[in-house]
């Protein structure tokens, strides 16, 4: 009995965890743009 591990699982984990990773900053950043954005319309009705 030989256990052969196949790096493509490791390859296609580091893939997604990249990919994952990479939407959650963008959603991230963009959540924080979109809230800078209304602070700065609030600034300037005052």
């Amino acid at each position: 009995m030989r256990e052969a591990l196949d790096q493509w699982d490791f390859v296609a984990a580091a893939y997604a965890v990249g990919v994952i990773g990479t939407l959650a900053m963008v959603g991230w950043a963009w959540i924080d743009m979109k809230r800078a954005e209304k602070r700065r319309e609030e600034s300037r009705r005052k």
